[in-house]
């Protein structure tokens, strides 16, 4: 799903199709509106469906208004299926719509949606059925989203709270590190290069404990917060 405008993918070989489609798309009174961006295609080109970027498709894959040796045209049961094919293998939701009178007003297969062309109807239901689908889209989009970030959330509290919890056995550590560098540099007679280094240990255990004093200083923070938030709950409960 983009993080802006949905993409509504429409094949079709007649334009009055898509002009059909994009004028009777339903406005969006949701707080945050968004109206999809349309883009028109042959339907020969939905052989390359796959991998391409779209939220959904429309297809037109009706019957075709005319006469040769007295009969009129069987609805084109190929090109029906290919694009059925080609949506099954692209993974998007997908509306198609034909115009066979022997089979119902909406059939579904998969993400894929088949809506009989009702004359004056067909585009107004086209349009309401692909903007649930966008929302659906949309919320699914959104719930994946916040699922990951509260893996994530997750992952660093659960680093957090081990942090915490080895502070102590860090600090102590520390301290018989920085007790050790500092004996080190008060030995006499050592050489220079020697108490460098024994003076580069005791800096590194220093700013060490630094941090490890900082995550104390997190951790009460946190604390305080939870409590005032707590606090602030209960009034606004109790109001």
């Amino acid at each position: 799903m983009t993080t802006n405008r949905p993409i509504v993918l429409i094949l079709a070989s007649d334009p009055a199709f898509a002009r059909e489609i994009t004028a009777h798309w339903p406005q969006d009174h949701s707080p945050h509106p968004q109206s999809p961006e349309f883009i028109v295609l042959d339907e020969g080109f939905s052989s390359d469906l796959q991998g391409s970027h779209y939220d959904l498709a429309i297809a037109d894959a009706s019957s075709v208004e005319d006469i040769k040796n007295g009969k009129r045209n069987a609805p084109n049961q190929r090109l029906q299926q290919d694009l059925k094919q080609s949506f099954a293998a692209a993974g998007k939701p997908a509306i198609l719509i034909h115009s066979d009178p022997s089979r119902g007003l909406y059939n579904s297969e998969g993400a894929v949606l088949e809506l009989r062309r009702e004359p004056g109807l067909w585009p107004s239901v086209a349009g309401l059925v692909g903007r649930e689908i966008l929302r659906r889209v949309q919320a699914e989009s959104r719930s994946r989203e916040a699922e990951k970030n509260c893996a994530a959330a997750q992952a660093e509290a659960t680093l957090g709270r081990y942090m915490v919890e080895m502070r102590t056995n860090v600090n102590n550590a520390l301290t018989t590190v920085l007790g050790n560098a500092e004996l080190l540099v008060l030995e006499p007679g050592l050489p220079a290069t020697v108490l460098a280094q024994a003076d580069t240990i005791r800096n590194m255990a220093l700013r060490l404990h630094e941090v490890f004093q900082r995550f104390s200083s997190i951790e009460k923070e946190l604390t305080v917060d939870a409590r005032e938030s707590c606090k602030k709950a209960s009034h606004a409960a109790g109001s």
